[in-house]
């Protein structure tokens, strides 16, 4: 698994792009996924894209109950 802080992670997300986000946690490409849940025999990534362009804060400690946005769960 990766050592990143379990904290949100601020991304520049472009209109219309399609991203997937690491629900497994062995990427070391954070928030996002690089095909390491395969050979780790693990969950696959959560695809996702936005309708317009913003920063968003992406969940690492894949706890969110709101995936793939940080919702502060890995506070408590």
């Amino acid at each position: 698994m990766s050592d990143v802080n379990s904290g949100p992670i601020p991304v520049a997300l472009e209109k219309d792009k399609n991203y997937s986000w690491c629900t497994c946690g062995h990427t070391e490409n954070e928030p996002f996924c690089d095909g390491s849940h395969r050979k780790n025999n693990a969950t696959p990534s959560l695809k996702f894209s936005v309708s317009e362009e913003k920063t968003a804060y992406l969940c690492s400690c894949k706890k969110t109950l709101n995936p793939p946005y940080c919702d502060g769960s890995h506070k408590g």
